[in-house]
């Protein structure tokens, strides 16, 4: 039996290799992408080695705070569409359908709340690092805390960020993925490390306009090959993938309550509360820079996002009823992208060049901002209290922090290739300790009666209830009490849709190979799937878009009967600053006309009696006078 099955995987293997021939990379493509990188490093080297700047900290991290607002902004749009978003995205929308897009739509309510409520507070506190107004409104440990959460994220998330992009090239070249890997995290550590912030932001304006470029170029050929838009909307709403899910129960993958609440938190945290945004933001002149840029970047966002959504859609629309997965020939939808690619562009020279040039300037840009960001929080927050500082010594040792970060990022390859859905096991990782975070810095601007001791305990239950929380999960997930079985595709229109390719996948018993499934003994009979449940209620069976939106509620869940408990000294004096515009005038409500500065203390000061009876003695003489 075993050596039957070794047999057939070798036939699989063999008839895809012969398969996959036709859909290689031509040599026009290996130029374009090539011009890519190259451009991307050539921009390191003149900000590292020509570009009159000096040689300070402010400088390699901030820009000397001259950065102009439109580069900024489409960097902050390209730092948020990682190699992860152009392959997962389009890859969710092809097998669980198109409520993805209510993630991205919730940008629309993010973008408010950063330019009135949180941004205006870094710039009055003269924040560089957004970590700092957390010591400022609370305490050091605070900050220690809410820094430990953001390396540990940078640790497990950066690997992925690089790992997504070599996936995509090993799909269409052949090449060993970890070599890929290698060789292009080296090229973002070189020019990382030596431009600093400057090279962050005008690569991410070279790679967001390929970025742009290929979104629209996909959108466009995909849906003229399958047939115009109506067949797409058509053959997308036969299948499935336009049902919208606007059920209030938890449990379900994705739904639009979940889309819009989950995309709120992580938007406002990503874009607004994580460093390697802030230090952005605030590297321009102005808040009024600020403002436009993140209304910019908003509207850039949208715009690329929905393009990437609707290419997975485009992509069922295309393969509807010859499903490339059954097929044998991609071996998960996270893979389908570069396949689909090459099917719809292959013909046209350069275009799948420009494709994958479009995944990886994705990538590089998320890494880059991460890893400028995660070199100055290293830096700053760890070594610089146990060394003698200067600003030389300081950009040395932030450049090696780099390298050793971008070591590290290719060494964790060898892990994230096992994971079987990125974009959820991303959204899991990140759930532990992104709500807490994001609910700390909104307790710290909302409730002026919290104080450090509050925020502490209240990230801390946070992040342990959901680490408890996604453990159960994960044990249910492995259990197969929660399964998330994909929309159906078939493969009975292949020979009418005259996909070649595909077809002779089928002859050479790849199908039989691909779809066989295996019978479970065990297999328990009430189950959470990705859209329904059968299953009594339980926490644990919550859909992991709930994480940050359910980890932000435990943190003032916390925080708010605990205020009571471990109420604010009143000898404890803070600078309305550290809240929120909106906060600040509920505060100045009692004597609507006068400022919070204006307002009579309770006892006036001796020395302000003295002088008030000399006024009035004076005054008095000068009545006498006139009389």
């Amino acid at each position: 039996m075993a050596s039957t099955a070794s047999v057939l995987a070798s036939t699989v293997a063999s008839a895809a290799a012969e398969t996959m021939e036709d859909l290689r990379f031509s040599i026009t493509d290996y130029v374009v992408f090539t011009l890519m990188l190259s451009a991307s490093a050539g921009i390191g080297v003149y900000f590292g080695f020509f570009s009159k700047a000096k040689n300070t900290t402010e400088e390699y991290l901030q820009g000397g705070k001259k950065m102009p607002t439109f580069p900024v902004a489409v960097s902050l749009v390209s730092s948020q569409l990682s190699g992860v978003a152009m392959m997962s995205i389009p890859a969710d929308s092809y097998a669980f359908g198109f409520n993805i897009i209510f993630v991205m739509l919730a940008m629309i309510f993010a973008i408010p709340i950063l330019v009135y409520v949180i941004v205006p507070v870094f710039y009055e506190n003269g924040v560089s690092n957004c970590y700092e107004y957390l010591e400022m409104r609370f305490n050091k440990r605070t900050r220690q805390l809410v820094t430990i959460t953001f390396v540990m994220n940078q640790f497990l998330m950066l690997p992925v960020f690089m790992f997504v992009p070599a996936l995509a090239f090993s799909q269409v070249t052949g090449y060993n993925i970890h070599l890929i890997n290698t060789v292009v995290s080296s090229i973002c550590v070189f020019y990382t490390m030596l431009g600093g912030i400057k090279a962050v932001v005008w690569t991410d304006v070279v790679q967001g306009g390929v970025m742009l470029i290929s979104v629209i170029l996909v959108a466009v050929l995909g849906t003229i090959n399958t047939g115009g838009l109506s067949t797409v909307l058509e053959n997308a709403s036969e299948g499935g993938r336009l049902d919208f899910n606007f059920s209030l129960d938890p449990r379900l993958r994705i739904t639009f309550w979940s889309g819009i609440f989950s995309g709120l938190l992580m938007w406002t945290g990503k874009v607004g509360l994580d460093q390697s945004c802030v230090q952005r933001i605030v590297s321009l002149p102005s808040y009024n820079h600020a403002k436009r840029c993140l209304v910019m970047a908003g509207i850039g966002f949208l715009l690329i996002m929905t393009f990437t959504c609707f290419a997975g859609i485009i992509m069922f629309a295309y393969y509807y009823g010859c499903d490339p997965i059954q097929a044998g020939l991609v071996s998960k939808p996270d893979k389908l992208m570069p396949f689909f690619i090459q099917d719809i562009m292959g013909h046209l020279m350069g275009m799948p060049g420009v494709f994958i040039s479009c995944v990886f300037s994705a990538s590089l840009s998320s890494l880059s901002a991460n890893l400028n960001s995660f070199a100055g929080v290293v830096y700053f927050d760890y070594i610089k209290p146990h060394i003698r500082h200067t600003e030389a010594r300081a950009n040395g040792i932030m450049k090696l922090v780099i390298v050793a970060m971008g070591a590290y990022c290719i060494v964790g390859g060898l892990v994230v290739q096992n994971f079987n859905s990125i974009i959820q096991t991303m959204w899991t990782i990140t759930g532990i300790n992104t709500g807490a975070v994001v609910g700390v810095f909104l307790l710290g601007m909302f409730v002026p009666r919290c104080n450090a001791k509050v925020a502490v305990t209240g990230i801390a239950f946070s992040v342990l209830t959901m680490l408890w929380i996604i453990f159960n999960g994960q044990l249910n997930f492995k259990a197969g009490l929660i399964r998330y079985d994909t929309l159906p595709n078939g493969l009975d229109k292949c020979e009418a849709r005259d996909f070649q390719v595909i077809l002779r996948a089928i002859n050479n018993n790849l199908t039989q190979v691909a779809t066989t499934p295996v019978p479970s003994l065990d297999a328990p009979k009430a189950v959470t799937t990705a859209f329904s449940s059968d299953r009594e209620f339980s926490i644990y069976d919550i859909s992991f878009y709930w994480y940050k939106v359910l980890g932000a509620i435990l943190v003032f869940a916390w925080a708010i009967p605990m205020s009571f408990v471990w109420p604010t000294s009143k000898d404890e004096k803070q600078n309305p600053k550290l809240y929120s515009p909106f906060v600040r005038n509920l505060l100045n409500q009692p004597g609507p006309t006068l400022e919070l500065e204006e307002l009579p203390l309770k006892a006036p000061l001796p020395e302000d009696e003295d002088k008030n009876k000399e006024n009035g003695i004076e005054r008095d003489a000068e009545k006498s006078s006139h009389l």
